[in-house]
């Protein structure tokens, strides 16, 4: 350890320091491990006496893991001011003594700076970067800050928390330090809320609460809001969420049972300063509530509406600002804290904020200086003016002047996503003549906080647009650029056909896709040169080949079966993807319903027209009863319709096992867990018919080849290799003895395996589209090819596969694509010719 002058260590934070009164209860959960309580005192205590009995500026590059936790206690229990920073500038500039690495302490060499007695903390002012303005925190306001959120929260022993925020972010570090407090626990993950990883985690802790900031809501209405049965509540802060989103998220709150607690802080005041009783969200979704206990809000001047700066007093309030490493040596310099805002007091006693008194912005919860922002554009040459967006969208409106065209437009938005650290899509760049102004001259930064965002030139459309378009001709619906496939009720036929066509356009298509917005996508768009291969999602390949390799073998070109069995694996991965994640159960239930009709419908109609004309299949198979009330061994052609019946029949019977509430929980606080015991389940009546040598069809009852189907599902939530190995032993273990036959069994292994282990496979780029096309109309294919192939297998079969390929793919196009090219040609007639 490096030397310094000795300084006497101070109490530190006393939570931190007090963690083994809650004993085994569990502290920390990470990856499936538990830490509970006393394991983390004891952990805490050693690493605290690895820093020695010298008071030392630690370092720390936040992450949501157990050894930053332990670090991050540990100097806080024994009184070392921590400097919590991803930046390596700022630790050098501010001269810690001591970092963390690889589960240790390490030295950095500097000579320490001189601390203040109570300074405990060093944060960034909200999410600042490229400055080396700290916000200077201490014990005593940690502690004060903490105990507050704790009695507004109601937080006790009982509450799980999930890390949905960074643990360098303010509002991310307050909820590990005020569940820590009480003996409560958190769920350590950096998964993103699009993920459905986090919420497995959070459900399998337990979950109780999670917090957002207002974009992490606009991803959730996105990807779909999880289920969690044990939610008692959601908080926001970071940022201003407009009021009819703050009522439309109660409301969803209150109609699954949890409370919003709508909050209001700054890293100044520690976390937090106001909190909005929840009882009140809905009839009051403009204001920010109350002030926290222990703290007091008042409106600073008002002027004749009662509108003022807002004003924080409590024992949380920052000891002030360190603009450099000397600024640590001094103690208070500030007992207020004004924050900037423009607030009022309702009639009914809650505050409200109405705007800015200096020129910041707080989006996407970090503090944007517009001044600089405008000042360092001008650098580039562009003259602009910049503003929060006066609808409460959340986006930052810079207007560009001169009327610039649509290729400086987007140099002044990549200039500005670089210069603030924004989402492209959070930036609205408007072109101007000229920008509004005052009768003073100086800009009209109302005028500039409402100007909408343009359309684009007809002749170039935005990457978002262009992948807006391509969204809606494939779904045919409106799409937004914050709407995920997902979202959009998106299943495994349009999905098909979308990854393909995206996958032209961003040649690298990242797997999580379809929980993505359209406008995090447009900003993957590459426009290098194409390479000769691409990575197609594993899905589409099996489909695609598995369609080739029924009709192949039909029409006798050769011998290679199992194929069926595979789309059955397909149809249960693409099930547990599509239909069964972050939807209501209404809406899970009409997406199976859905699907189902999606195959029953022109199923029913074509062998029904087929019926009608020839003669050839009875009321069993035009209903799809065959399986259900036909012989129980294989006969011709009643069971050329099994693969469909099968799979009408899981659609089905999910959407009814799903409808039993402790079944549905269950699926959704365990899902590998759940779809296991349900592959153990549909493999009892296989060992049935094993063990009494049944006498009747096996490979094409639903009853014997369901599981097949919830294998897929299985491997779609295995999420870690031995769950996927768990997987891929069953089906191989399951499969030995169901074939009589080598080949077959190899086949369904083989493409089962693939299914579980292998996202996206590399895939001729030459055979993308007619692979995709394949796989979209696999179900026409399929329903079509027996009435085409039987005139050609004897003579050419090759022909025969061609031909039927050709069929179901003209059918798709007619009852898929057809109506929407007709209803856009349509569309275009209407619309006049300019003049």
């Amino acid at each position: 350890m490096v030397t310094t002058a000795p300084e006497p260590l101070r109490s530190g934070v006393e939570f931190a320091r007090a963690l083994a009164r809650h004993g085994a209860r569990p502290a920390l959960r990470a990856g499936g491990d538990v830490v509970t309580h006393r394991e983390l005192a004891a952990r805490v205590a050693d690493a605290a006496a690895g820093l020695g009995d010298v008071r030392r500026l630690v370092a720390l590059r936040p992450s949501p893991t157990v050894d930053f936790v332990v670090a991050h206690l540990a100097a806080l229990a024994g009184g070392h001011p921590v400097l919590l920073t991803d930046d390596d500038a700022l630790v050098a500039a501010y001269r810690a003594e001591v970092v963390r690495a690889g589960g240790r302490w390490q030295a950095t060499g500097a000579t320490g700076p001189e601390l203040h007695p109570e300074l405990q903390l060093l944060l960034s002012t909200s999410g600042s970067t490229g400055s080396p303005k700290l916000v200077r925190l201490s014990a005593a306001g940690i502690e004060a800050n903490t105990a507050a959120i704790v009695d507004y929260l109601g937080l006790t022993a009982d509450d799980v928390a999930v890390t949905t925020l960074p643990l360098g972010y303010c509002y991310g570090l307050s909820v590990l330090h005020s569940h820590l407090s009480v003996g409560g626990s958190v769920a350590l993950t950096d998964r993103s809320v699009t993920d459905p990883a986090l919420w497995e985690v959070a459900r399998d802790a337990g979950a109780t609460s999670f917090a957002g900031v207002p974009h992490t809501f606009d991803l959730l209405d996105a990807a779909g809001w999880p289920e969690l049965p044990s939610l008692r509540y959601v908080t926001q802060a970071g940022g201003r969420l407009a009021p009819d989103r703050v009522r439309e998220v109660a409301a969803r709150g209150r109609r699954a049972g949890w409370d919003l607690v709508v909050m209001y802080g700054q890293t100044e005041a520690t976390a937090r300063m106001a909190y909005l009783p929840p009882h009140l969200t809905e009839a009051h979704p403009e204001a920010i509530g109350v002030p926290v206990p222990g703290g007091d809000l008042r409106i600073d001047a008002p002027d004749t509406h009662g509108v003022g700066e807002l004003v924080f007093a409590g024992p949380n309030v920052m000891l002030g600002y360190a603009n450099g490493v000397a600024d640590l040596a001094h103690g208070r310099d500030v007992t207020e804290l004004r924050t900037g805002d423009l607030a009022r007091r309702t009639g009914d006693g809650l505050l409200e904020i109405t705007g800015r008194v200096s020129r910041f912005a707080k989006l996407f919860g970090q503090r944007i200086d517009l001044d600089r922002v405008v000042d360092l554009l001008g650098c580039e040459g562009h003259e602009v003016a910049c503003a929060e967006a006066a609808d409460g969208s959340g986006e930052l409106v810079v207007a560009a002047a001169g009327t610039p065209d649509a290729i400086a437009v987007d140099l002044v938005r990549v200039a500005t996503v670089d210069r603030t650290g924004l989402p492209a899509h959070a930036v609205r760049v408007v072109p101007v003549d000229s920008l509004p102004r005052r009768d003073n001259g100086k800009v009209d930064q109302a005028a500039v906080a409402r100007l909408s965002r343009p359309a684009a030139a007809p002749e170039q459309h935005s990457p978002e647009e262009a992948l807006t378009r391509q969204y809606a001709a494939v779904l045919g619906r409106a799409v937004t650029p914050e709407d995920t496939f997902v979202g959009l009720g998106g299943d495994s036929l349009s999905y098909v056909e979308l990854s393909v066509r995206l996958e032209a356009r961003l040649r690298r298509l990242p797997h999580d896709w379809p929980t993505r917005s359209v406008a995090d996508l447009a900003r993957l768009q590459h426009d290098g040169p194409r390479r000769g291969w691409q990575w197609l999602d594993t899905t589409i390949v099996l489909r695609a080949l598995a369609i080739v390799l029924i009709v192949g073998s039909h029409t006798n070109l050769f011998a290679v079966t199992g194929g069926a069995h595979v789309l059955l694996a397909v149809a249960g991965f693409n099930l547990a993807r599509f239909l069964l994640t972050g939807a209501t159960p209404r809406d899970r239930g009409r997406g199976l319903l859905r699907a189902a009709a999606r195959i029953a419908v022109p199923a029913v109609i074509w062998i029904g027209a087929v019926a009608t004309v020839t003669g050839a299949y009875g009321w069993r198979n035009v209903l799809l009863l065959n399986d259900v009330l036909g012989p129980r061994t294989w006969a011709e052609p009643e069971f050329y319709f099994w693969f469909v019946e099968v799979l009408v029949m899981l659609l089905l019977a999910t959407a009814a096992l799903l409808l039993v509430p402790g079944l549905r929980w269950a699926e959704q606080r365990w899902p590998f867990g759940f779809a296991t015991a349900l592959l153990a389940a549909t493999l009892v009546p296989v060992a049935w018919a094993a063990v009494t040598d049944h006498t009747g069809d096996v490979l094409h009852s639903t009853v014997f080849v369901a599981w097949y189907f919830v294998a897929g599902w299985a491997a779609a939530r295995a999420t870690s290799w031995p769950q996927r190995l768990l997987v891929t032993a069953v089906v191989v273990v399951g499969s030995v003895d169901f074939f009589d036959d080598t080949q077959r069994t190899a086949v369904v292994v083989g493409g089962v395996a693939v299914l579980t282990w292998l996202p996206t496979v590399p895939w001729p780029r030459l055979l993308g589209g007619v692979t995709g096309v394949l796989a979209s109309a696999s179900l026409y294919v399929y329903l079509t090819h027996w009435q085409v192939y039987p005139h050609l297998e004897f003579r050419w079969p090759l022909g025969g596969l061609l031909a039927s390929l050709a069929v179901g793919v003209a059918a798709w196009w007619l009852v898929d694509r057809a109506p929407g090219a007709l209803r856009r040609r349509k569309a275009q007639r209407r619309t006049p010719a300019p003049l």
